[in-house]
């Protein structure tokens, strides 16, 4: 390094000492034509693989873009398609849900009506028990009131009656009586 700032130090006689803002005429014309002929060579070999590379990057990323749309589309769409589905799904839910709260409905309905029904059959059931044991009861007690009829009748007339004939005679008359039912 030393021996480069020697040389440049070295100044032939005569000559100002070189700054940088000294303009020499020689050496920018020699500078021009060095750029000239490396511009004329890079411009046949350099720039044509560089512009290839170039058009080449900006092929890919424009195919790039171009998939990028592609996709964003096939994404869209594909949202779209779920959405419906989703729609779909949610409606059928609703429908099931209704279909069940119908169905319920008509079942509990069913079964208040069915638990009605057996409760009327029972209700009607015990009221012909109720019926016929009170028929029982009263054809007791009209056998039991014929049985004291007789014996009062005996022991008013003093004297034992033919019981199965003074039994159809009471019994007759009673059963011509009209019937009132308590």
């Amino acid at each position: 390094m030393t021996a480069l700032l020697a040389v440049l130090a070295i100044v032939p006689e005569g000559e100002a000492a070189a700054t940088p803002f000294t303009i020499n005429g020689g050496l920018m014309i020699w500078t021009l034509v060095i750029f000239g002929i490396l511009m004329f060579i890079l411009a046949k070999t350099a720039w044509p693989a560089i512009l290839k590379q170039v058009e080449e990057r900006e092929a890919r990323i424009r195919q790039q873009l171009e998939d990028a749309a592609k996709a964003n589309a096939e994404a869209q769409r594909l949202l779209a398609e779920y959405q419906g589905q989703l729609s779909k799904a949610r409606a059928e839910a609703q429908d099931l849900l209704a279909q069940g709260r119908v169905a319920g409905e008509k079942l509990r309905e069913e079964m208040v009506a069915k638990g009605r029904t057996e409760q009327e059959e029972l209700l009607e059931r015990a009221r012909r028990e109720i019926a016929l044991e009170r028929d029982r009861a009263v054809a007791e007690l009209r056998r039991e009131a014929v049985e004291l009829s007789i014996a009062a009748a005996s022991k008013v007339i003093e004297r034992n009656l033919d019981t199965d004939a003074d039994r159809k005679l009471v019994q007759d008359y009673l059963s011509s009586l009209p019937n009132k039912p308590s």
